[in-house]
């Protein structure tokens, strides 16, 4: 069934034991268990074995360093070429934490605030509409639009609280206004797409509900009006090569790195009822800051390593330790009266899921960070809808017990 393979088919996973050099200093390391790592990789090998995906990688880190790691099957299942380190994966949602440490980085220097009305920089969110739904006597469903009770802000478009759905999940009339737009087949600019994100109805008042979305689309675009550089070119500058992710970005140019893509399973092709996993092999305008990134395991180990360090790598700051504890902070608790759409809830624990072995590391994921850190993106991973066999990502840290986990299929 699709459920099943979208839940770990094709599957990275980094399950990092990594010491956070930010308060951790000479915390013991912890011992792993041998059993367990076991129990994952005979579950990971029998998913590849009965063709439930291609192929996998199982790294994981101990203070910052390597501790286990191992290839499972084949990076494309018609190329048989083997699953390995320099496998170029789709990021697809763990776009949204690299997208999102940017924005960050701009905020420490004042020249975005997370109190920030988006219509600051993108005027035409001041006139986005609320879709409402009413049933007549008739019981028919009409849609009515109302006014913003206040605007979209930053801090929404970071936690996901502005009213902004993908469309091809749950239900609604506003969800399928969102969906006929078919933003996701578009190869549009991140101007172009967000023009015509502001021409549909919001799906809630904003603050009010997290619906997992296109927001981190809308912020990528934000953070191109105020550096006036593209998305990409801003985040190479600051981010990705200064790192060492020099296989990250939103295509593959070299044909020479072709051969090293990751492919679904033939008949698994979709990641919504219209829309095709993209061919990252064409050159593309849209640099999606939700879902549009491509890199490799160990590209995003080092992103992974940086956060949990409390922004620094190798000697190089990248975040003040403070907003990264701000970023991991979870932002909708039951204080902040922000409800949650059950859509994505329901669709995030399907049984089989909660049958495998790596399900645990899922489930300690929480939602509600401003950077999406810890497992914004982990409702689209196991949708049973929307398969996902190398098209899903999320991303969680456990600072608090030196650990973090991330994973794209």
């Amino acid at each position: 069934m699709l459920g099943r393979r979208a839940f770990i088919a094709a599957l990275v996973l980094l399950v990092g034991v990594v010491g956070a050099k930010a308060g951790s200093e000479g915390r013991a390391a912890r011992a792993l268990s041998t059993e367990g790592l076991a129990r994952v990789s005979d579950y990971i090998r029998n998913e590849v074995a009965t063709g439930r995906i291609p192929g996998a990688i199982l790294l994981l880190q101990q203070h910052g360093k390597p501790v286990y790691y191992e290839n499972f099957g084949v990076r494309d299942a018609t190329s048989e070429l083997s699953m390995s380190a320099d496998t170029i994966f789709r990021l697809y949602s763990m776009s949204k934490p690299i997208t999102s440490v940017v924005a960050m980085m701009l905020v420490e220097e004042g020249r975005l605030s997370l109190d920030d009305p988006v219509s600051k920089y993108i005027p035409a969110f001041a006139d986005m509409k609320v879709g409402v739904e009413r049933k007549a006597g008739d019981g028919k469903v009409s849609l009515t639009l109302e006014p913003q009770q206040r605007p979209v802000t930053i801090k929404d478009l970071l936690r996901h609280t502005a009213g902004l759905p993908y469309g091809f999940y749950g239900g609604g009339l506003v969800r399928e206004l969102h969906a006929a737009a078919d933003l996701f087949n578009s190869d549009l600019s991140n101007a172009e797409l967000v023009a015509k994100i502001t021409t549909l109805p919001l799906a809630e008042q904003p603050g009010t509900v997290w619906d997992y979305g296109f927001a981190t689309d809308v912020l990528g675009r934000v953070v191109e009006v105020i550096s006036g550089r593209t998305l990409l070119q801003f985040e190479k500058e600051r981010l990705l090569d200064p790192l060492g992710m020099t296989e990250t970005a939103f295509y593959v140019a070299d044909p020479a790195r072709f051969a090293r893509i990751a492919e679904p399973m033939p008949e698994d092709r979709k990641i919504s009822p219209t829309t095709d996993v993209r061919d990252i092999r064409k050159p593309a305008t849209s640099e999606s800051g939700g879902a549009g990134m491509i890199g490799t395991v160990g590209d995003y180990a080092r992103f992974a390593q940086m956060l949990l360090n409390g922004g620094t790598f190798e000697g190089r700051r990248y975040l003040k330790a403070e907003t990264v504890a701000l970023m991991a902070s979870d932002h909708i608790g039951p204080e902040t009266a922000i409800a949650r759409d059950q859509t994505i809830i329901r669709a995030q624990a399907p049984a089989s899921a909660s049958a495998s072995p790596c399900a645990p590391l899922c489930r300690q994921a929480p939602r509600g960070r401003l950077a999406n850190i810890a497992g914004t993106a982990s409702a689209a991973r196991s949708s049973s809808s929307i398969p996902k066999t190398i098209c899903s990502g999320s991303s969680w840290c456990r600072r608090p017990r030196s650990a973090a986990g991330f994973n794209s299929s």
